[in-house]
This record gives C-alpha cells, sequence and structure tokens, in this order.
C-alpha cells in the first residue's frame, strides 16, 4: 500500500518504518521505530546532527547523508505542514539547526546565503552566526519567529524606528526634569546654615584653589557635547532608537537624582556660595520657581542659581552620558571625534570641582552610576536572551518595553534625512 507522502504528520510508526524500507534503509527500521517510536511527526523534524549524535548515533557517513537527502525531500514536499509547526525544510536540516518560522515570514531562502543559522537560549528567536555588520546592512530580510507563533520581519539595517516610543520616553524624561526642578525648590528651602554646618572636609577641594570661572566652563562643555550629538542624531539613520534610549536613561538617572536630593541635605561645599535656606508663601510659588528652574534647564549660563542639590552632580550625569552616545554611535575609526569627547567629558569634571560648586564624592558617584547604568541598559539590549525573559521583564520594565523589538546592536549608518542639497545626500548616504 502506497504511503501518502502529503500527510506525513499523520503517519504511525509502522508507517515511517514502510517509508524507511521504501528508501532502502530497512535496517534502521528497530532503531527509530521500536526502540525511539519514531512516527511521522518525528521524522519531520529530523536533522543530520539528530542522526549523528545521541541516542540514534549513526556512524555510517553515507547512509546518513542518504537518509538527510530523503528527509530534506520529504520535508520540501509537505513544507504547508512544516509551516504549520513553526519549521522550515531549508539549509537548518544540514546544519543541525531546524530553522523556526522562517518561509512563514517570507524570506524562505534569504538565509540560505549564510553559512548557518543559531538559536537563542531561551529558544524564541533566531539570529544570523557568520555575517558581519556589512552584511547586516544590506537589505537581506531577517526573521524572527516568537514563541506564540507569530513571527515579526525584521530588514537588517531597516530596524522598526517605534516612533510613538519615542515621543513616550520623551514626555518621561519631561516630567523627570519638572520633578527634579521641585524637589531643588523643595531641598533650597532645607539648606543646611553654613553658620552651623560649615563645608565638609574634601581632600580635593580642600587642595585645589577655587577657579571662578570653571563652572561656566564646565557647562561650556556640556553644551560642546550636546551639539555634537544632536548632529549625530541628525544623521544617524536610527535616530528615533538612540534619542528614546537617551531620555529613558536620562530620565531614570534624574529621577534617582531626585530621591538622593530629598532625602540627604548635605553642607554647601564652599564659603562662596550665597546659599541660605529659601521659603516660599505658597505652593504656587514654588511651581513658578521650578518652571524657572526648568526652563533654564538649572544651568548658570541662563541665570539659575540653586542650592542644595548636592547629591550627586546632575551636570556630571549630563555630560558623562552625553560622550558615552557619542562614542557608542559613531564607528570606531572616527578616533578623533571619539578623543574630543573624552576630553570633554574629563575637563567638564574636573572644572565642576575647581569651581567648588560639588563635593567629589557628587561627582564621582554621579560618573559611576551614569556610566554603569548606560552600560548595563547596552548590554542588556545587545544580549537578546536577555530581551524575553521573565527576570528582565520584571526588574527591567521600562527596558523591556522600549527595546523588544531593537533585535541586537544598532548599526552605525548614516543618512542625509533631507532631498536638498543633493550632494550632502551624495557624501552621507
Amino acid at each position: 500500500m502506497p504511503l501518502p507522502e502529503d500527510r506525513v504528520t499523520a503517519w504511525s510508526c509502522q508507517q515511517v518504518a514502510q517509508w524507511l524500507q521504501e528508501e532502502g534503509f530497512g535496517e534502521y527500521e528497530e532503531l527509530f521505530c521500536s526502540q525511539h517510536r519514531l512516527d511521522g511527526l518525528g521524522l519531520l523534524s529530523l536533522t543530520e546532527a539528530d542522526l549523528r549524535g545521541a541516542p540514534l548515533g549513526l556512524t555510517i557517513l553515507g547512509d546518513i547523508k542518504r537518509m538527510t537527502l530523503a528527509l530534506r525531500r520529504l520535508q520540501r514536499q509537505n513544507q504547508v505542514q512544516l509551516e504549520d509547526l513553526g519549521l522550515s525544510p531549508t539549509s537548518g536540516l544540514s546544519a543541525g539547526v531546524p530553522l523556526i518560522a522562517v518561509d512563514a515570514c517570507g524570506c524562505g531562502g534569504a538565509d540560505r546565503r549564510f553559512d548557518g543559522c543559531e538559536r537563542s537560549s531561551n529558544g524564541i528567536e533566531l539570529r544570523l552566526r557568520k555575517s558581519d555588520r556589512s552584511v547586516h546592512a544590506s537589505d537581506v530580510p531577517l526573521c524572527y519567529a516568537h514563541s506564540n507563533g507569530r513571527c515579526r520581519q525584521h530588514l537588517a539595517g531597516r530596524l522598526d524606528p517605534e516612533v510613538w516610543k519615542t515621543v513616550l520616553s520623551s514626555i518621561y524624561v519631561f516630567l523627570v526634569f519638572g520633578l527634579t526642578s521641585f524637589v531643588m525648590v523643595i531641598v533650597h528651602e532645607r539648606v543646611p546654615d553654613m553658620r552651623t554646618y560649615p563645608p565638609l572636609p574634601d581632600i580635593f577641594l580642600d587642595s585645589v584653589p577655587r577657579i571662578p570661572w570653571a563652572f561656566a566652563m564646565a557647562e561650556a562643555c556640556g553644551i560642546i557635547l550636546c551639539y555634537m550629538l544632536l548632529v549625530i542624531l541628525l544623521l544617524h539613520k536610527h535616530r528615533s532608537i538612540l534619542f528614546r534610549r537617551l531620555c529613558s536613561l536620562m530620565g531614570t538617572v534624574f529621577l534617582l537624582r531626585c530621591c538622593t536630593m530629598f532625602v540627604t541635605s548635605l553642607s554647601v561645599p564652599g564659603q562662596h556660595l550665597q546659599c541660605a535656606s529659601k521659603t516660599y508663601d505658597d505652593t504656587f510659588a514654588k511651581i513658578q520657581r521650578a518652571l524657572a528652574i526648568w526652563s533654564g534647564f538649572g544651568m548658570t549660563l541662563t541665570g539659575v542659581q540653586t542650592c542644595g542639590d548636592y547629591m550627586f552632580s546632575g551636570h556630571t550625569v549630563v555630560i558623562t552620558l552625553l560622550n558615552f552616545f557619542v562614542t557608542e554611535y559613531t564607528p570606531r575609526t572616527w578616533n578623533m571625534i571619539h578623543t574630543i569627547s573624552w576630553v570633554l567629558n574629563l575637563f567638564g569634571i574636573f572644572f565642576i570641582l575647581a569651581a567648588h560648586e560639588h563635593y567629589s564624592i557628587d561627582v564621582f558617584i554621579a560618573f559611576y552610576i551614569t556610566t554603569r547604568l548606560f552600560l548595563y541598559y547596552h548590554t542588556l539590549a545587545n544580549t537578546r536572551a536577555y530581551q524575553h525573559s521573565r527576570r528582565a521583564r520584571i526588574w527591567f520594565p521600562m527596558f523591556s518595553f522600549f527595546e523588544c523589538n531593537v533585535n541586537g546592536p544598532v548599526p552605525n549608518q548614516y543618512h542625509w534625512p533631507f532631498s536638498k542639497p543633493t550632494f550632502m545626500k551624495t557624501l552621507i548616504g
């Protein structure tokens, strides 16, 4: 009786044994059907690695290759059933990894031009294994299968900008800056009296004389870094993702700063600061003062003078975060840009301390928290196994929300976003 090859998934072990006999592999009938009870569904999902490895452990190379070809032929004849099961009859058979939900995404043959595919440790997505950044920058479609069976197609170099998430991150950092400004007003009311609480001992502040113009220079370093990042955001192909990450990180660090400022009030770090406890008549006056701080970005160059916001340094946070974004999202060969960015970062920190506007511990903690958070965030974002883990969703809910559809590192690709002038579009891309 001929076997119904269009309904292999419904085969029993006896029908699998019959197929083995017809294909010339009768000697493996007991191994496949009696010992391991392989039915039609199990037969369709077999790979060359299954044939070679335990528990089957075939040792005759000719038999392994002939059976691999027979299995591949059988899978092609049952492609529709494989797609329903989330499998694909592509080169994954020879590589030892069954590709999941590739043809269902409409890119069945695309992965064949690469050496192989690799599945992440949580088993819910695929990524290319031996392709470099230049391959990722092409228009080769990449597919990712999720555990619920629904597949989202991503094109290499064409990440989904998800502008609506970027808008949400902008609102988030906007609200955090407003809250920070209001907390700064509150802590100004609680500034310790300098006559009762003199400046605390500080090795750097006690050793280095104050430079009056240093704080303005620190803010100038921050402004230069800000303009550098704005140019990068303008020209970067994935500017929406970059800006979303900047807003989420900046907002999170400043939210932590709100807590530390409110909880601990340090004495004024220098006698030159004219800081005294300031009481406001009502809540409306406090809101007006907060709006003045917010509109002036908390900078002395815009006429904003604050007191009590020492733990930890907001200027250090901004300068350091801008530097890390500039160096992260520019090519590694742009050594001059990276050097300038780091020089501005380090000199900005030095000028903050030289101005005696913050204690050394304020600056050190700000630098440490900002750099660690940046590195942790990007490590998680670049490691796909974490993006879909339950632990990441619990401990980093905002990260999971913003980064769930960004698979892997963001490539540094640039293009001119305007139609004119044409030479700029040709020059940049």
